[in-house]
C-alpha cells in the first residue's frame, strides 16, 4: 500500500514551469526497507575510524579511493567490487582501498546525471528505482568487506546513502556552496573538498573551516519533512587537489602552495590528489604517471599527502551512452584506467611503500 501511495501523481503544481509527478520514499523508509545490518554498521564505523586515523597521521597507510567514474551497470559494478576486495585484503598493511561508488554525476549543461537519477539509461528518470538500486549496490559492496565512497551532489539524496559511506567527496563545482558546507557539517564521516575549477585552494579552505562549525539550516529530516537542522560540525575534512583550468596541481610546487594556503587558513595539512580530471589532462591512461609522481613525493617525506583517487573500471577508456550495445565494464562518463593496469599499479605501489 505504501508503494502505490508513493507513486500517486500530485495535482498541485510546484511552480509555473514544474510539477511534482511522483513522491519518493523518505530516507527513513528506504533504510527500513533496505536495512544496514548491525554487523555491517560496525564495519562501516570501523572503516570511518580507519580513514580518520589516516587523516590524523595515526595510521601511516595510504588512503586510496578507487573505482569507476560512475556506476551504470550493476553486474560490472559487483564484479569490480569483488576484484577490489581481494586486492584490498592483500595490500591492507600498506593501503586502505575504498570503493568509489558514484551514483550522482554533475553536469556542466545537460546529460546523464547518474544511476540514482536514471538507472535505465534511457531518460526515463526513474529516481524511485534509482535510489533503491544505488543503495542495494552499496550494500553489496559492504558485504564484500569494502569501505564505500561517493560524491554527495544533491543534499536531498544524501540521506538515502549516508549510513553506508566511509568517505565522501564534495565536487569542485559545489565546494563553494553554502548548502553543501552545511550538509557536511552534519555528516558523521570524513569528507574531501575539491579545489575550485580554477585550481586554487582558497574555496576549499573556506569550505573546510565552514564545515568544522556547527550550523542551523533549512533541511529535511529522516522522515522527509522540511526541518530546521542543527549540526555539530565535522572536523574530519580535507583538501582534494584535482587540477584546474590552468592545468595540473599535483607537482611538488603546487603541493607546497596548497600547504601554504591551508596553513594560512589555519587548516590541517591533509591533502589527497585526484589523479584524474585536469591532473591527467582528462587522459585516463596518464593516471599512473600522476599516481607515481605523488607516491614518490610521499616516499620522499611529504606527510601532508594522505591519499589519492583513481578512476578505474574493468576496461580502459569510455563509451558514449547512446552506443548499442554498450560494452561491458567500460565507463559511460569519464574515461577510466582498466583493471589490469590498476591492479599492477597498486601492487607495485604497495611494494614501494
Amino acid at each position: 500500500m505504501q508503494s502505490s501511495t508513493l507513486a500517486l501523481p500530485l495535482s498541485e503544481p510546484c511552480a509555473a514551469n514544474s510539477a511534482v509527478s511522483q513522491r519518493l520514499p523518505s530516507p527513513l523508509l528506504l533504510k527500513q526497507q533496505m536495512p544496514l545490518s548491525p554487523a555491517l554498521a560496525a564495519q562501516v564505523e570501523a572503516h570511518r575510524q580507519a580513514v580518520r586515523a589516516i587523516l590524523d597521521g595515526k595510521d601511516k597507510r595510504l588512503l586510496l579511493i578507487v573505482g569507476p567514474c560512475s556506476l551504470h551497470d550493476p553486474r560490472s559494478a559487483r564484479e569490480y567490487a569483488q576484484r577490489l576486495a581481494r586486492l584490498a585484503a592483500e595490500v591492507s598493511d600498506k593501503m586502505l582501498l575504498v570503493m568509489r561508488a558514484y551514483v550522482e554525476k554533475p553536469r556542466t549543461t545537460v546529460g546523464w546525471k547518474g544511476l540514482a537519477y536514471d538507472p535505465h539509461l534511457d531518460g526515463s528518470d526513474d529516481m524511485h528505482g534509482g535510489i533503491a538500486l544505488s543503495r542495494g549496490l552499496m550494500l553489496a559492496m559492504l558485504e564484500c568487506g569494502l569501505p564505500v565512497a561517493t560524491e554527495l551532489l544533491q543534499p536531498m539524496a544524501a540521506g538515502y546513502f549516508d549510513d553506508l559511506l566511509s568517505w565522501a567527496a564534495i565536487g569542485a563545482r559545489t565546494t563553494e556552496s553554502q548548502i553543501h558546507r552545511e550538509m557536511v557539517s552534519g555528516l558523521g564521516l570524513p569528507v574531501g573538498f575539491k579545489n575550485g575549477t580554477d585550481g586554487g585552494v582558497g574555496i576549499a579552505c573556506d569550505a573546510i573551516r565552514s564545515a568544522a562549525h556547527s550550523h542551523r539550516h533549512f533541511g529535511m529530516d529522516v522522515q522527509g519533512y522540511p526541518a530546521i537542522v542543527e549540526t555539530l560540525g565535522n572536523a574530519d575534512t580535507h583538501l582534494v587537489l584535482r587540477g584546474g583550468n590552468k592545468g595540473p596541481n599535483y607537482d611538488p610546487q603546487s603541493i607546497a602552495l596548497a600547504r601554504q594556503g591551508l596553513a594560512k587558513a589555519g587548516v590541517a595539512a591533509r591533502i589527497m590528489v585526484d589523479c584524474s580530471h585536469a591532473n591527467s589532462g582528462k587522459d585516463p591512461l596518464r593516471q599512473p604517471a600522476v599516481f607515481n609522481d605523488v607516491l614518490e613525493q610521499r616516499l620522499q617525506g611529504d606527510t601532508s599527502l594522505v591519499g589519492m583517487m583513481l578512476e578505474s573500471h574493468l576496461f580502459d577508456g569510455c563509451q558514449a551512452l547512446g552506443a548499442q550495445p554498450l560494452k561491458y565494464g567500460v565507463s559511460i562518463t569519464d574515461g577510466c584506467l582498466g583493471w589490469d593496469s590498476t591492479e599492477r599499479l597498486l601492487r607495485e605501489a604497495a611494494e614501494r611503500l
